[in-house]
Formats: structure tokens, C-alpha cells, sequence
């Protein structure tokens, strides 16, 4: 048994040494794997806080307790700006306002005179070149924008959708981002669109 022991001693010994050392070097390369830490979580947050704490002003006028320009936090919507400015005044046409749009920093916001607004609509079937009136693209309604050339109910209700999520139109330009107007409808319909 000595002679077995003497002759492989080494192997023994080398075995030893080889275990030893795959069991540290596993050892280390968990305690590496946990302690990976989160990279953006700072950054992240401060993004957060920088979009939740932008300002932007708004300008509200027209039937409105008290006109003027508001300032207000990112991601609010007109119902806001109308409570800051003190409510609709008696004769405002409140169904001509989409209370739940979103704000956008140098919006304008006009509240109708209800009787003005009936006005209109007795004229909606004569197009607004017939009474030399543009169409307010960014305010009005699915008929009057029905009154464009080339727009028929499915285009004015997309132009509509298209408003509400994203906001006023800036630029007659902005109008080919929404399906369904090309160039050339917008070139047929621009002498009768207003913007803002």
C-alpha cells in the first residue's frame, strides 16, 4: 500500500490542487455574477422627474370667465386650462371644445359664442370658398371639414383623430402625416384651410 501511495503521490497531490482551484475560481465568478448593479436607474429617474416638471403656457380667450395666458404642467389637458381661467361664461359653446385634448406649450385655445356657432351651421352646405371663410382645420367639426375637397367622412374623421392625439396642427404640412392625404389633395384643399 506504500509503494501504491509513493508512486502516485504526486497525482494525489495534483488532483488536490486542481479541485482547489476550480472550486475558488467558481466562487469568484459567482460573487461577480451578483454583484452587477443597475446602470440608469439615476439617470432614469432624473428623466422622469424632468418630464413630469416641464412647463408650458397656454393661451385661453373668447367666451371664458377670465382670458389670459396660464401656465401648466406637462400633460395636461384642457379641462385644466378651462378651470384655471375660472369656467365657461353663459353664452360659450361648450360642446365645440374637446375638454379631454392635451395641452401643448403656445396652445391657443378660443371658446365660441354659442349663437355664432349655430350661425354656421346653417351655412355648412355652401362650400367656405362660396362664402369666402376658410375652415379652421385645428377647431372644426366633421361637417365642415367634410366641406374640403377631396374629404369625405372617413378623411375627416381620421383628421379629427389625428388632432386630438397629437395635437394642433402647426403647418399645412402636417396634414400629409395623416393617411390618406397626399400632395395633391392637399394642394386642392389649402386655399380653404386655416391654420392656426
Amino acid at each position: 500500500m506504500t509503494d501504491w501511495l509513493k508512486r502516485n503521490l504526486f497525482f494525489i497531490i495534483l488532483g488536490f490542487f486542481i479541485i482547489g482551484f476550480l472550486f475558488i475560481s467558481r466562487e469568484k465568478e459567482e460573487t461577480n455574477h451578483n454583484e452587477i448593479t443597475p446602470v440608469n436607474l439615476v439617470s432614469d429617474e432624473t428623466e422622469d422627474e424632468a418630464s413630469t416638471d416641464e412647463r408650458m403656457l397656454v393661451d385661453i380667450k373668447g367666451e371664458i370667465n377670465t382670458p389670459g395666458v396660464y401656465e401648466l404642467n406637462s400633460g395636461s389637458r384642457v379641462n385644466d386650462v378651462i378651470k384655471m381661467a375660472d369656467g365657461f361664461t353663459d353664452d360659450a359653446d361648450e360642446t365645440s371644445i374637446n375638454l379631454a385634448q392635451k395641452v401643448h406649450d403656445e396652445m391657443i385655445i378660443i371658446v365660441p359664442i354659442e349663437n355664432e356657432e349655430s350661425d354656421e351651421t346653417l351655412h355648412q352646405t355652401t362650400s367656405p370658398t362660396e362664402q369666402n371663410e376658410k375652415v379652421k382645420i385645428n377647431y372644426a367639426t366633421q361637417e365642415e371639414i367634410e366641406t374640403l375637397p377631396g374629404i369625405g367622412p372617413s378623411k375627416a374623421q381620421t383628421i379629427i383623430k389625428y388632432r386630438e392625439e397629437n395635437g394642433l396642427f402647426q403647418t399645412m404640412e402636417d396634414l400629409l402625416d395623416i393617411s390618406g392625404i397626399g400632395e395633391k389633395t392637399l394642394e386642392n384643399m389649402k386655399d380653404n384651410i386655416q391654420i392656426p
